[in-house]
């Protein structure tokens, strides 16, 4: 087999862009073989792009077609496990779309699942291509930071007006989406933070239902964490906020980094912070330092996770993310919500049933029907729309 034989579930912004991709030859060893969708209009726009393509109202009939080795779930976030699951009880290899879910314990079955399956299963955090944040990765990594203290990310540049909630019925619902901020916007910026510096045992966070927005759920956050090893973390980001700021902070006890405005600068101390600070004679000396600064373009990532998927599948590489990974940036959401609805501590990791049985009560008592709005944006690719933004 020299393609895998692609089948997109769901083709609304983020599965048409996919496509797009692959016609484009974005992603040689791929062929997209057959689309699924509850609209039909939705359907139709795509099969005017390649009329060979298969069409499917019901997504079972999709995956019991025999057209396709593999799929990608680009749906509500709710049915990302739900397809999944299907998928491997068909042995079908599968590529999600961020977030893994909406509550961990449906991820973590799908986890399950997949193991068992013996299936490659990938999920689309685009943003582990960037060089800045591979980089990052790993200095941290490799100890060159030393012992680990702060990791500060203020990620503010998601602004958002009202006409982009009032665009679709099931956007910053319960119902819908499963949460605001954080499950739409800052799952990739929540798998970074854990992916460079590693996951918190405990959150206290603090989230804002509606600040800036006609919405139900939260449109600002601010999230600090607690590690084993005494380091901690904050987190602050939001759709309200103008001009915006993407600033990541990373201290140790041999340096800094600092990411911001498309470049990575790196302070590395000549001695150890923890050293110094008990040999030194002046109370108000500083240790020397040493300064390298990095920037590098980032690709379109989208494509590459996708071709990634498709070389693990034939060739055995190793997948760029692991589906199975998604479930460390939703339990970090996850436990950000139960702290702001408990107005306490919240462990990692989280309490599914605490978590689920807020959820629940969110979700019978969202009754109002939203009205929706025209829309005048005009389409961007997908590579605007998901790159990383200084």
């Amino acid at each position: 087999m020299e393609k895998i034989r692609l089948g997109i579930i769901g083709v609304g912004n983020m599965g048409s862009g996919h496509f797009q991709d692959v016609l484009d030859g974005k992603c040689p060893k791929i062929e997209v073989t057959a689309l699924a969708d509850i609209d039909p209009e939705k359907l139709e726009r795509a099969k005017q792009k390649s009329p060979s393509v298969a069409c499917f109202a019901d997504t079972l009939e999709m995956l019991d077609s025999g057209l396709i080795d593999a799929a990608l779930i680009a749906v509500p976030h709710y049915d990302h496990p739900v397809y999944a699951i299907e998928c491997f009880k068909r042995g079908i290899h599968v590529m999600i779309e961020k977030p893994a879910g909406v509550y961990a314990r449906q991820v973590r079955e799908m986890n399950e699942a997949a193991e068992k399956a013996g299936v490659k299963f990938g999920i689309m955090f685009n943003q582990r291509t960037n060089p800045l944040f591979m980089k990052a990765r790993e200095i941290v990594q490799s100890g060159a930071l030393g012992e680990l203290k702060r990791l500060v990310w203020i990620v503010t540049n998601w602004y958002r007006t009202q006409a982009y909630y009032d665009s679709g019925s099931w956007r910053a619902t319960w119902n819908g989406e499963g949460g605001g901020v954080l499950l739409n916007q800052a799952p990739h910026n929540l798998d970074l933070w854990q992916w460079i510096f590693g996951m918190p045992k405990k959150i206290r966070a603090f989230c804002s239902f509606g600040k800036y927005h006609n919405i139900d759920v939260e449109d600002d956050v601010t999230i600090y964490g607690e590690y084993e090893s005494g380091a901690t973390a904050v987190f602050i980001s939001t759709t309200g906020e103008t001009p915006g700021t993407n600033r990541l902070e990373i201290s140790g006890d041999k340096g800094k980094l600092v990411l911001e405005n498309g470049k990575l600068k790196w302070w590395k101390l000549k001695v150890p912070e923890r050293e110094y600070c008990f040999t030194a004679k002046e109370g108000f000396a500083t240790p020397e330092t040493e300064y390298e600064e990095y920037a590098e373009e980032a690709p379109d990532g989208h494509p590459i996770v996708l071709e990634n998927f498709a070389e693990a599948i034939l060739d055995g590489a190793e997948l760029i993310a692991e589906g199975c990974e998604g479930i460390h940036s939703l339990s970090i959401s996850n436990a950000a919500y139960i702290s702001s609805w408990t107005d306490n501590w919240a462990e990692i990791p989280t309490d599914e049933a605490l978590f689920e049985e807020h959820l629940l009560h969110l979700c019978r008592k969202e009754n109002r029907k939203k009205a929706l709005a025209e829309s005048a944006d005009t389409p961007e690719s997908l590579t605007e729309r998901w790159k990383v933004r200084w």
